[in-house]
């Protein structure tokens, strides 16, 4: 899972890519997923979801996906679950203090970062502390919901 990770990094450019034009797929097709219903949904898409980002990314499912914001590295894999920016305990060779085989996922993301297009502007965005009530929800679907445009119902509410 370890080299993987070390992979999506590496290849942060084209996941960026692949992202957007998922996203766009993705929240296009909200009205199929508002017709079948968020809630239906919710399990199947996170366990799906589960699969894909844990494989690629080691990703951790804390329902606020911060991935294309940390250049493809889950900072959820940080020992410290620190979301922005490494710690003072940063070795010298990149590695963490805490897991000293594994490179901080910080050093990575910002690795991860410059290759990325958006990637420069977006890893100096605060990320919101995480929200523990979201852990193992799909955060697929709740871009989705958010990035949709507002339905002709709920523009006159």
């Amino acid at each position: 899972m370890y080299s993987v990770r070390r992979w999506s990094v590496r290849h942060a450019r084209g996941m960026e890519i692949f992202y957007q034009g998922f996203e766009r797929v993705f929240v296009a097709l909200h009205p199929l997923w508002k017709a079948i219903g968020y809630q239906r949904l919710e399990k199947p898409v996170a366990a799906v979801e589960q699969v894909v980002k844990g494989f690629l990314f080691d990703c951790q499912m804390c329902g606020q996906c911060a991935l294309s914001s940390t250049g493809m590295s889950c900072s959820m894999n940080c020992p410290k679950t620190i979301r922005n920016g490494p710690c003072g305990g940063v070795r010298a060779n990149g590695h963490c203090e805490v897991k000293p085989e594994m490179r901080c996922v910080w050093v990575e993301g910002y690795a991860g970062s410059l290759r990325m297009r958006e990637g420069r502007a977006a890893i100096q965005v605060v990320q919101f502390a995480v929200d523990a009530r979201l852990k193992g929800r799909s955060s697929w679907l709740k871009v989705a919901q958010e990035k949709s445009p507002p339905d002709a119902t709920e523009k006159k509410a």
